[in-house]
């Protein structure tokens, strides 16, 4: 497994793999790697002859009251969870590198960021999307993968891939859980035992609206209201929101009549954490 760090090298290699008729998979990530991502790398192995692993701690996608400083960071562990998932190459360029002096570019997404964790991080996506679009541009991946817990990431993805005609298949990976229910997350290190106990409240909260539309129920604010009174039901929880929205469009959807996100942001002691599923009429 190659360790890169020169944005030129990495280039070079991908070059190199291409020219020999290698598909290329690309796993971006911020690393404290857990076995959600571990998964992710799992499908980028299957569909891939070379598969691509990037670590970088984006600031740009950072508030400025936000986890950036703090943000938890375990390289070697997680160096040694890609040798072992058959990672040919980790690409971990530092800050000063992807943001020279000097940097000015944008890439955003308009309405489709608007909603969901756009309303209370304006300048989240715009700064994922800069990073995934040089991400793609440095590691020239034919295909990426990325979680499906991340919903709304997701499909800002697909859409920029979309309008920008990059060359690249977008694939999302549906959420992995621990045995409990609650949604791998590298922000789950933040949670004491108590609060962790609360953290639980979003799955539950998950499955009693879908146990809702299963019995019947297709207003969306009943059930928006019975999910939040549950999850305010624990300790510890302040609701960022709760919406059930077009699963492709995002906008809110006042009635679920075909296929829906319902999808949720909710702080636990001071950790935002945030989950989905998609709720079906039959």
């Amino acid at each position: 497994m190659e360790i890169i760090k020169k944005i030129e090298l990495m280039q070079e290699v991908s070059d190199k793999w291409r020219r020999g008729g290698n598909i290329i998979s690309c796993v971006p990530t911020m690393g404290f790697l857990h076995q959600g991502h571990v998964e992710l790398l799992s499908v980028g192995r299957e569909k891939g002859d070379r598969l691509i692993m990037t670590i970088f701690v984006n600031p740009t996608q950072f508030g400025p009251h936000e986890d950036y400083q703090r943000y938890p960071q375990d390289t070697e562990g997680d160096l040694d969870k890609a040798r072992s998932a058959g990672v040919d190459a980790v690409f971990m360029p530092t800050v000063e590198k992807m943001y020279p002096d000097g940097f000015q570019s944008t890439v955003t997404v308009d309405n489709i960021t608007q909603y969901l964790c756009g309303k209370s991080r304006p300048r989240h996506f715009a700064g994922v999307t800069v990073v995934v679009a040089k991400l793609f541009n440095i590691t020239k991946p034919h295909l990426a993968i990325f979680g499906e817990k991340d919903y709304q990431q997701l499909v800002v993805i697909k859409q920029m891939v979309r309008d920008l005609n990059m060359d690249i298949d977008i694939i999302g990976v549906p959420t992995v859980r621990e045995k409990d229910g609650l949604a791998m997350s590298s922000r789950n290190n933040y949670l004491s035992p108590e609060e962790r106990l609360s953290a639980l409240s979003l799955k539950k909260g998950l499955d009693f609206a879908k146990k809702m539309v299963a019995e019947g129920e297709r207003d969306s604010a009943k059930i928006k209201n019975a999910v939040r009174e549950l999850i305010l039901s624990h300790p510890f929880t302040e609701i960022d929101y709760i919406t059930i929205c077009d699963t492709e469009k995002l906008t809110d959807m006042e009635n679920i009549d075909r296929p829906s996100l319902l999808a949720l942001a909710v702080r636990v002691g001071k950790t935002r954490l945030i989950d989905n599923i998609i709720v079906r009429t039959n």
